[in-house]
């Protein structure tokens, strides 16, 4: 192996190590976190993380620390859309909204929104349709919640302080301390809820789908038209969620172990 070469697969490596060590930082890095994390020099890490910058791969927020660009978040996703998670997915999907009754799927927080990663439509007479690819507000939906409840304290509060917070329904919570308290609620039972916070007439639920780090990557949420089922009757099926959920969770961790 040459020496040309050497460098080379060095340099990848270390570009893959940042990546993956962003990936899973529980909070925004430094540069100089990333530069002893990793046992890369600074002048190195400068110029590697000013090229992964410009490509898209990561960006640098408001305090100078390093989060993940859109070209990252679209590998995450393409690889959760490849072909070979599809079908289990879809299947778990499937046998859940038959089981509800009412259209189920998986949301993937992005920032202050929540993205429609994948569903399965009732085929019942009255739907509320919100395609896959959907961005939907965090403070006002059952799975937004559920993911801002998840983060720690300081940074919850610090996102909350800084949304719009504007009125989406006849009980979408406006106020940062109302939202606060609600995200208590829903950290310690683990479950998000929306009773017309987000769409006038509308209910829904949402459980945690987690990794095999026992972090929330994930949720998966079931939502109803009032005139169908309430909110208190669509709980009911929150132990079928939860098992459904332990199922999805699982296939990413099936792959996980297969990479590593």
């Amino acid at each position: 192996m040459t020496t040309t070469t050497r460098e080379k697969g060095s340099s990848i490596s270390r570009v893959l190590e940042i990546i993956e060590a962003v990936s899973k930082a529980e909070r925004p890095m430094s540069p100089a976190d990333l530069a002893y994390q990793l046992d890369i020099p600074k002048p190195s890490i400068h110029r590697l993380l000013s090229q992964l910058e410009g490509d898209g791969y990561l960006q640098i927020n408001m305090r100078g620390l390093i989060v993940p660009g859109d070209r990252m978040h679209d590998i995450a996703l393409g690889v959760l859309h490849s072909g070979r998670f599809k079908a289990p997915r879809q299947a778990i999907l499937k046998r859940l909204t038959a089981e509800i009754g009412e259209t189920c799927g998986i949301a993937i927080p992005n920032g202050t929104e929540m993205i429609y990663y994948d569903r399965v439509q009732t085929d019942r007479p009255l739907q509320v349709y919100l395609p896959v690819g959907s961005h939907t507000p965090i403070w006002c939906t059952a799975s937004g919640k559920l993911y801002l409840s998840s983060l720690p304290r300081e940074r919850r509060l610090r996102i909350i302080n800084n949304l719009p917070l504007q009125r989406f329904a006849r009980n979408t919570l406006t106020s940062a301390a109302e939202l606060e308290a609600a995200l208590l609620k829903t950290r310690d039972d683990e479950l998000g809820t929306d009773d017309e916070e987000f769409v006038d007439g509308l209910a829904a639920c949402a459980v945690p789908i987690r990794g095999r780090d026992g972090r929330l990557f994930a949720c998966l949420f079931a939502h109803a038209p009032l005139i169908r089922k309430s909110l208190d009757e669509l709980l009911t099926y929150t132990p079928l969620l939860r098992e459904a959920a332990g199922e999805l969770g699982q296939l990413i961790n099936d792959t996980e172990v297969v990479r590593d």
